[in-house]
C-alpha cells in the first residue's frame, strides 16, 4: 500500500515565508517618516499654542472634529506604505515536495475468552492487551490496521483501515463475554488471513493476542 502526501519542505512561520520580487520598492517607505516630519512642521508651524504644549489634546471642549483633526493624514500613511509594499510584489516562499510513504497491512486478532481477564497483568490480560495495541497502533501512522476478536468463535470487529481513531475507539469499546467463551486461536488467525487475503499491500502481519 502506497500513500502520496504533499507537505512542505520547511515548517516555518507564514510571515517568515514572505520574500519581494521587486525589493528595492521598499526604499520608498523612507517617503513616510519624511512626510509625516513635514506635517508636524506645517501643523506646528500654523498652531503653535495647541501643538507645543499639547494642551489641546486634553481640551475636553474640543469637538469630536478637531479630535480627530489628524486621523485623515494617519490613513493617507497607512495607505501610502500599503502601496509601496504592494509595488515590492510579496510572494510566498513556501514550497512543496510530494512524498510517497509505503505502509503495509496488519491485522490484529484479540483473544477476549475468560481467561483474558486473569490479573496477571493489571488490571487483567485483555486490558493490559489493549493498551499495548493502542501505543502500537499511534506507532503506525502509514498502516492500515484491522481488528479480529475470537473466543470459542471469531469475527471481524473492523475492516482494514487508515482511520486509527476509529479503531482506537473499537479497541477500548471490547469486552470479555460478547462471544462463546473458548480460545478458538485457529479462527481467529483464520479470520484475520481472510481479511488479508484481497490486499495489494507488499507485507501483510497479523498480530496475534492471547
Amino acid at each position: 500500500m502506497k500513500k502520496e502526501v504533499r507537505k512542505p519542505e520547511t515548517k516555518r512561520r507564514m510571515w517568515a515565508d514572505i520574500v519581494f520580487k521587486d525589493p528595492w520598492v521598499l526604499y520608498l517607505l523612507i517617503l513616510i517618516p519624511i512626510w509625516a516630519a513635514w506635517y508636524w512642521w506645517r501643523m506646528d508651524k500654523d498652531t503653535p499654542d495647541i501643538l507645543s504644549s499639547g494642551a489641546g489634546w486634553n481640551d475636553e471642549r474640543l469637538t469630536l472634529k478637531e479630535k480627530l483633526i489628524h486621523l485623515p493624514f494617519i490613513m493617507k500613511l497607512l495607505g501610502l506604505a500599503l502601496v509601496i509594499v504592494a509595488l515590492a510584489r510579496p510572494q510566498s516562499s513556501s514550497s512543496w515536495q510530494d512524498e510517497t510513504t509505503e505502509g503495509i497491512d496488519i491485522v490484529m486478532s484479540l483473544d477476549v475468552s475468560g481467561s483474558m481477564l486473569a490479573e496477571d497483568f493489571k488490571p487483567n490480560r485483555l486490558e493490559a492487551s489493549k493498551k499495548v495495541a493502542s501505543r502500537f497502533i499511534d506507532n503506525r501512522p502509514t498502516d492500515r490496521i484491522g481488528l479480529v476478536v475470537f473466543a470459542g468463535q471469531s469475527f471481524t470487529q473492523c475492516p482494514l483501515t487508515t482511520d486509527h481513531s476509529v479503531i482506537k475507539n473499537l479497541f477500548e469499546g471490547i469486552k470479555s463475554g460478547v462471544l462463546e467463551d473458548g480460545t478458538a486461536i485457529g479462527m481467529g488467525l483464520a479470520t484475520a488471513v481472510k481479511r488479508l487475503k484481497d490486499s495489494e499491500a507488499k507485507s501483510k502481519v497479523v498480530i496475534l493476542l492471547t
